[in-house]
């Protein structure tokens, strides 16, 4: 192999290590990448550095790329009904302008739960679009008639002849389906499509106008063919689901990620530790609802459905925590006013839980809910070279990654570097 066909190679050097699992930072050692990889782990002063970039990591820590598990890159409007009518050119610049965002902000991983498909990745895959992080892509939603991912106004009937073929609704975000045979067939339509992962919604939500947040939407029939669908794929469900009965159907199914778990209470928070089901808290949107909602023009139906999951929120994270429920992380962002928001999930967070916690859903947990552990969200020979520099120690100050990427001095994802402060590089 010649020297210019040679994988890139770059030494991380003076830095203490946090690996995606541990409480506690490991000192002395120096991390080598090679390529895409993580090569070696070895203590100071024991890799080669000939012909080797080497990165000073000037005291700080150095760390996984982090994870956000709940994504909406096509989310470019708070008004759903009015996003998925949007022109696809708008909501793909919009895309491309959130993703690169995420990664200034350190999240080399995105994980959509609802809108993004094949063609957003075959134009990454083909170098159409730069300085993104990596995408686990579900394709759209899956909802019964209705139901939380159904955003037909109330008046818009797909039978009603009075439309014509180029007026009829297309709905970039979600699919209508109605009964197990149907509920399959949406199932495999966006796993033939290259979805990771299937999204259902299991209940209702803030954002639609119909479907109260207490009641489940689906019936146990259609969310086991659903699971059984993903499955013997080999894929998995990913369910949005508020209230308690909504979480316990989904843990009792084998629904793998249960997202927001709002209403659940002590015994279902049990019940769902047990079943080894993962749930997703997703804080940073309440937050960013409650203080701009209004101003931002989210109609009064969807507000007074917020001030019950704003309540319940932060209750509901120690009532997990309590439980042993393993949680990821995840921000649920819509529209431009809202998306700077995304590195507000640890401050919230940090208000009931540790900053091992947090790290831990951000890194490890999120890559396990994706199939991904020992190659995402962790710092180990073999894994993916998506990297961090934290200038200072996120396990005593969390906040440090709430400062919407101003704490990075290094940001490597798949061992390029997408930042850098200039000091950290010695050669």
């Amino acid at each position: 192999m010649s020297d210019a066909t040679k994988p890139q190679a770059v030494l991380f050097k003076n830095g203490s290590i946090f690996d995606g699992y541990s409480s506690d930072l490991k000192r002395g050692l120096e991390v080598l990448v090679v390529g895409e990889d993580i090569h070696a782990i070895e203590p100071a002063g024991s890799l080669p550095v000939n012909d080797v970039g080497v990165i000073d990591c000037n005291g700080g820590t150095l760390m996984p790329g982090l994870i956000d598990a709940h994504v909406h890159v096509y989310g470019a409007n708070l008004n759903v009904t009015r996003l998925v009518q949007s022109p696809m050119s708008y909501v793909a610049h919009y895309a491309a302008r959130f993703m690169q965002s995420s990664l200034d902000r350190g999240f080399t991983t995105l994980r959509d739960l609802g809108g993004a498909d094949v063609g957003l990745a075959l134009a990454m895959k083909d170098g159409l679009l730069s300085a993104v992080p990596r995408l686990f892509y579900g394709g759209r939603v899956i909802s019964q008639t209705g139901g939380h991912g159904d955003f037909r106004t109330s008046d818009h009937n797909l039978n009603d002849h009075q439309y014509c073929g180029c007026c009829v609704h297309v709905d970039v975000l979600a699919t209508v389906a109605d009964g197990v045979d149907s509920v399959r067939k949406a199932v495999r339509e966006e796993l033939r499509r290259g979805a990771s992962h299937i999204k259902v919604m299991a209940s209702g939500g803030v954002a639609s106008q119909s479907g109260r947040l207490d009641r489940c939407q689906y019936s146990e029939e259609e969310l086991r063919a659903a699971v059984d669908e993903a499955e013997r794929a080999g894929s998995y469900v990913a369910t949005h689901c508020h209230p308690a009965e909504a979480v316990r159907r989904s843990a009792a199914l084998g629904v793998r990620s249960i997202e927001h778990a709002t209403f659940i209470d002590r015994e279902t928070a049990e019940f769902v530790a047990e079943s080894g089901s993962y749930v997703v808290p997703t804080m940073a949107i309440v937050a960013g609802l409650v203080e701009q909602g209004a101003e931002l023009g989210v109609s009064p139906i969807s507000m007074e459905k917020l001030k019950k999951v704003a309540g319940q929120a932060a209750k509901s994270l120690e009532i997990m925590k309590a439980a042993g429920i393993k949680m990821g992380l995840g921000t649920d962002l819509l529209g431009g006013a809202l998306s700077p928001r995304q590195t507000t999930e640890f401050a919230i967070r940090a208000e009931v839980l540790s900053p091992v916690d947090i790290l831990r859903s951000a890194c490890s947990i999120n890559a396990e809910i994706m199939g991904q552990s020992d190659r995402l969200g962790c710092i180990k020979p073999g894994a993916a070279a998506d990297l961090l520099v934290v200038n200072g120690n996120p396990l005593d100050d969390i906040s440090l990654l709430s400062k919407d990427g101003a704490a990075l001095s290094i940001i490597m994802i798949a061992g390029k570097l997408h930042k850098s402060n200039g000091t950290n590089l010695i050669h």
